[in-house]
């Protein structure tokens, strides 16, 4: 079970940005910081990729509504490679079996996930951008420095991620109804640009 921290961490962090993980799993590996990286993220062209889109990401994710289309598509992608990770992570180290691990890696990220895809919604009800690009920021250094901090102290990390992971689900509560009122702003758009596609509302 001495892999377990590592598997909680890397899909809490999943759920926030995939690719910043394997991206960071994959330079640890290769770099020999830590044997617990399997060599499937290590290998050059996994890594290439993984940085090309937390590249797109780092600039989508800043981008009021764009933010929130693109968490829409990686609601899949997200708890998937949490999932996947851990299992690679589980199969590296024998101690814990893959499907338990994945399980634990792809459930931890759904819900970290719901937790930014959630808080970005409530962001995106105030008009000034500059709120997407701090949070966005934050995010992307809190998944750097938990993710690095998990290489050396596991079991603190995991401490630290069930912390915020905690509390993003308290504040996703409180924060309901903003949630609310982003998608029925979402909604009268979507109406507005039906109408104007049809030449306005039908004559009675």
């Amino acid at each position: 079970m001495s892999i377990l921290p590592l598997v909680f961490t890397s899909g809490w962090a999943s759920g926030i940005n995939a690719y910043a993980v394997v991206l960071l799993l994959g330079v640890f590996g290769a770099t020999g910081i830590s044997d617990e990286v399997p060599a499937s993220l290590q290998r050059t062209d996994v890594m290439v990729v993984a940085g090309v889109l937390f590249l797109i990401e780092a600039v989508s994710d800043k981008i009021p509504y764009v933010d929130s289309l693109w968490d829409s598509v990686h609601t899949v992608v997200r708890p998937v490679a949490g999932a996947v990770v851990g299992a690679l992570l589980a199969g590296q180290s024998g101690s814990l079996p893959e499907l338990a691990a994945g399980a634990v890696g792809g459930s931890t990220a759904l819900l970290s996930h719901l937790v930014k895809a959630g808080t970005r919604m409530a962001v995106n009800t105030s008009p000034e951008p500059f709120s997407n690009i701090v949070l966005s920021t934050a995010e992307d250094l809190g998944v750097a420095g938990i993710v690095s901090f998990a290489m050396f102290h596991p079991v603190a990390a995991a401490s630290i991620a069930g912390a915020l992971l905690l509390a993003g689900l308290v504040l996703l509560v409180l924060l309901a109804a903003r949630i609310r009122r982003f998608r029925r702003r979402r909604a009268r758009r979507r109406e507005e640009k039906r109408l104007m596609g049809t030449g306005g509302p039908a004559p009675r």
